[in-house]
């Protein structure tokens, strides 16, 4: 089932005949920069008030939904995006992203229970899901990858805030006000966002195509990934992993998944194009990029958690903290975004930056009870950096490796299997977690989780170190995708084609 999507007035491209200079260009990224810090911030400023969170509401078992339910909208939103605003422009699709993700933080302000705050999660992370992704395909149109660390200290500007100030915001907020007001601050952002993106917007160059919307395929895609993030959520926790409720999930999420590989082979235009997906540069970085981004925001959920209930520390003190992660992954992708430019061998960049992230975490999940403070936040901040180093060379690389007529779908793809993984990752940390604990999250409180662990004769630092070692597993798994990436010479012209043929 497909649906015609095509403007009245599409056919042929129609393309701004006139190169934009650069003030002209600038003036576009500073526009989109308010919409970027939306979905920046509220990735960051969350994670450290899950803690008080779960306690004012009380079901900690839960808190992964919060940060689950709105990766997993927000993943599905995002390939729509993509393909409609190659139909209808960057610019609608974009103030339709902001409105619903402003409404949807309304209604997380207002929320009275752990489950009509998940439920709004998910409306809010269907404006999210087109934030950043519809921002980085803005930059790609036009910004050429050469040239594209010019305008990196901008966009590095807003994750430095988000990444930094987000978390001790977070931690501030929740002990010292309420957790609600995180969601009521979106609203000015929000509002300034609207009518600044509106007016900048409209510099833009128009691409319409005729498109047809894969209806079917992005229904098996959204059901096959909900039925496998309920088995690893439930699983250990609320079942055993042998149940059949556990199994039959795993069962119905692979048959779906076969079910959309089916469409994307057959179908004419599928929802995620097969040329994208087979194309070995965009397979090796999205992959990479699918384990690194997943296990950063997986880690900003559970650093917190490890914080105050393995160092005793409070959600400001713990959100201090997160700032050595979340600052080292800003310089290093800031700093790896400047120099990619200039350099013949950028993929050198992010290989030595997750080998030492390997290094940093693995020393974390072997030590992870007895490290002094000052320890685990270098080891934090390095990792960080080194992570850092990864996001900007897979998402230019993406975008340098495909025709110009699939730049928003092939961006939208990229940031797709990015929020996947994010997904699936916490998830997984999830099902590591509090499987180990005896599967009781919802009734343990943060405070005491330690005592309630070691009267069972258990050891909540060594619990930790698995979460840690799986995050150790999965850079190294992206460290080999990377190595095996193609390392094409990046376009000097927004309206060069690839070097290589799809």
């Amino acid at each position: 089932m497909a649906v015609d999507l095509t403007p009245p007035s599409a056919g042929a491209d129609r393309v701004s005949p006139a190169p934009l200079d650069h003030k002209t260009i600038r003036m576009i990224i500073l526009g989109i920069l308010l919409a970027m810090l939306l979905g920046a911030l509220d990735q960051t400023i969350v994670a450290t008030a899950l803690p008080t969170i779960g306690r004012d509401l009380a079901d900690v078992g839960d808190l992964p939904w919060v940060v689950t339910a709105y990766l997993l909208t927000s993943t599905a939103a995002v390939p729509l995006y993509g393909k409609l605003s190659d139909i209808h422009g960057r610019r609608s699709m974009m103030l339709i992203a902001i409105s619903l993700f402003v409404l949807g933080s309304i209604a997380c302000a207002l929320a009275p229970n752990m489950l009509v705050l998940i439920l709004m999660r998910g409306l809010q992370g269907l404006g999210g899901g087109g934030l950043i992704s519809l921002a980085q395909t803005i930059v790609a149109d036009v910004v050429s990858p050469k040239e594209r660390g010019r305008y990196q200290g901008y966009i590095a500007g807003v994750f430095a805030f988000s990444s930094i100030g987000g978390p001790v915001l977070g931690g501030i907020i929740a002990e010292h006000l309420h957790w609600s007001v995180i969601f009521w601050l979106n609203l000015p952002l929000g509002a300034v966002a609207f009518f600044m993106t509106d007016r900048v917007l409209r510099q833009l160059p128009r691409h319409d195509r005729r498109h047809r919307l894969d209806v079917l395929g992005g229904v098996l895609m959204v059901v096959a990934t909900v039925t496998l993030l309920l088995a690893l959520t439930w699983g250990g926790v609320d079942f055993p992993w042998d149940s059949p409720r556990i199994l039959g999930l795993f069962a119905a999420s692979a048959l779906l998944w076969a079910g959309f590989v089916w469409r994307v082979a057959t179908a004419s235009e599928p929802f995620l194009p097969l040329s994208i997906l087979l194309n070995p540069v965009v397979r090796d970085a999205v992959i990479a990029a699918f384990f690194v981004m997943g296990t950063l925001i997986g880690l900003s959920i559970f650093v917190p958690i490890y914080l105050e209930s393995v160092h005793r520390l409070s959600a400001s003190a713990s959100g201090l903290i997160l700032i050595a992660l979340m600052g080292g992954v800003v310089v290093g992708a800031s700093s790896t975004g400047q120099i990619m430019g200039r350099i013949t061998h950028y993929k050198r960049l992010p290989l030595a930056g997750l080998s030492m992230t390997v290094v940093m975490f693995g020393l974390i999940a072997l030590f992870p009870g007895s490290l002094p403070l000052w320890t685990l936040i270098a080891l934090l901040a390095i990792g960080g950096m080194g992570m850092g180093t990864a996001l900007p060379v897979t998402t230019v690389a993406i975008q340098n490796a495909v025709p110009l007529h699939q730049l928003g779908t092939a961006t939208g793809a990229a940031n797709f299997f990015r929020s996947l993984g994010s997904a699936l990752i916490v998830a997984g940390f999830g099902a590591i977690f509090f499987t180990s604990i005896g599967g009781h999250g919802a009734s343990l409180q943060l405070d005491t989780l330690g005592a309630e662990i070691a009267t069972r004769g258990g050891d909540l630092g060594q619990i930790f170190g698995w979460v840690f070692g799986a995050a150790t597993a999965g850079m190294a798994i992206g460290l080999g995708f990377l190595a095996r990436m193609e390392e094409l010479p990046l376009r000097s012209s927004v309206k060069a084609e690839p070097a290589a043929a799809e």
